[in-house]
């Protein structure tokens, strides 16, 4: 009886302190996302164990590994570390039908589990984009769709114009047959322009199996539109005896065929001196009589457009002499010479003459107005010269002597003398003033 009872306490004794040292051991596991066709790395630790065996188990719980030992046939599992402390197997390419919860088991008394989720990402296709007719015509409505399968969880479609992104568009998500992947579609509605002509339109899938590498499919736009015609001058301001070149710059799709010249609605009057080169209207010493309105019109399968460009031959400015004045004492001469630009009635162009003495970006002065005062003050004053002679000479009077005076009146030569030599009496009393 003595020794019966000794020797369940020592039964009793082990069995307490296996569960004591079992108390501190416990599996530690980590949930793991893989991309599908990857590989799942999985992986129980344990930090005190004494001896004591580990498991993995698959959703179905199936044991796959019992240690280092295969419990499940199948080659995409392998053993990639096993000891005492930890327990780590590989899933190789691995598919949606993989995902699920697996299980790490340390079999203590009683067993610990510790539990892992193996999450599959499913990685979506290539987009596709469909309804590109080409070419399209300017001012059309354009509607594209962009649309990817097999994404999981369901992937994200972004749509960029110019490396612009374009927000206004339509989002559809379906679930797959198989019930755990998506397809995603998103349609893009605009109305195309000339500017859109040759513009790269794309559609970008973002999804988190892709690793910051999205896919994208691309779409370049043909746009046909009516030409678009302008006129450049070779001179912003044209002069008579100086050659002129027109340059009709016409942009369209299809490219416009040659353009064709006209002025005021006819052909070109002189095609000795206007020679048509391409897209150039080249004018040989341009005269007065090549004033008009220049036409240049092009034309495509689309339709046709002009531009117009009135011609304006200015005179060449004359050099402005200097003004001489000669002055005298009773005559001056004033010569005055100003140069006068003419133009059409249709422009006017003022053109500031310096002088060629004065200083650079300083303002000469005008000689023609000096010239005009100056003639002015000297007309004047001849006129006063001459009206002030003129008038003194009818006011100077005619003197007689005594004998003279005293005759006027007498009837005979006696009585002239008598009366002579009573006027003598009075001479003293007679006195001129010169004024």
């Amino acid at each position: 009886m003595i020794w019966k009872r000794s020797a369940v306490l020592r039964f009793y004794s082990v069995c307490g302190l296996l569960l004591q040292g079992s108390q501190g051991q416990f599996p530690l596991t980590q949930n793991v996302t893989v991309v599908e066709g990857g590989t799942a790395i999985l992986t129980c630790r344990v930090d005190q164990n004494d001896n004591t065996s580990l498991q993995w188990s698959n959703p179905a719980q199936q044991t796959l590994y019992f240690d280092d030992k295969k419990a499940l046939r199948d080659n995409r599992i392998e053993l990639v570390r096993a000891s005492w402390h930890e327990l780590s197997i590989s899933v190789s390419d691995v598919s949606l039908s993989d995902e699920g919860q697996y299980t790490c088991s340390l079999f203590t008394m009683p067993v610990k589990t510790s539990k892992a989720y193996l999450t599959v990402l499913g990685v979506p296709d290539k987009p596709q984009i469909s309804g590109f007719s080409s070419p399209v015509m300017e001012g059309d409505l354009m509607q594209l769709t962009c649309k990817t399968s097999g994404s999981k969880p369901a992937a994200d479609i972004r749509w960029f114009k110019n490396d612009k992104e374009i927000k206004d568009v339509k989002y559809l998500k379906e679930e797959d047959a198989n019930r755990k992947t998506f397809t995603v579609s998103s349609t893009l509605d605009f109305r195309v322009d000339r500017s859109d002509d040759g513009v790269a339109v794309i559609c970008r899938v973002d999804h988190e199996s892709l690793n910051a590498t999205p896919q994208v499919a691309m779409q370049v736009l043909e746009i046909h539109y009516t030409p678009s015609v302008k006129i450049i001058p070779s001179t912003p301001f044209p002069q008579e005896g100086q050659p002129l070149i027109l340059t009709c710059e016409s942009k369209g799709k299809p490219l416009p065929e040659p353009v064709l010249w006209t002025k005021d609605g006819g052909e070109l009057p002189d095609p000795d001196r206007m020679v048509v080169s391409g897209r150039e209207l080249n004018i040989l010493f341009l005269n007065k009589t090549d004033n008009g309105t220049y036409r240049c019109e092009a034309t495509n399968t689309i339709g046709q457009s002009s531009a117009e460009y009135v011609l304006i031959v200015h005179d060449v400015p004359n050099t402005l002499l200097p003004t001489t004045i000669i002055p005298s004492l009773t005559t001056a001469t004033v010569t005055t010479t100003v140069a006068i630009t003419t133009s059409p009635t249709t422009s006017a162009t003022t053109s500031s003459i310096r002088d060629p003495n004065a200083l650079a970006g300083q303002t000469g002065p005008d000689h023609a107005l000096i010239g005009g005062i100056v003639a002015v003050v000297v007309f004047v004053t001849l006129c006063s010269i001459f009206l002030l002679g003129r008038y003194l000479a009818r006011h100077k009077g005619t003197y007689l002597t005594n004998e003279a005076k005293g005759a006027e009146d007498a009837p005979d030569a006696d009585t002239a003398i008598i009366n002579a030599e009573g006027s003598q009496v009075n001479a003293e009393e007679k006195k001129e003033y010169f004024i």
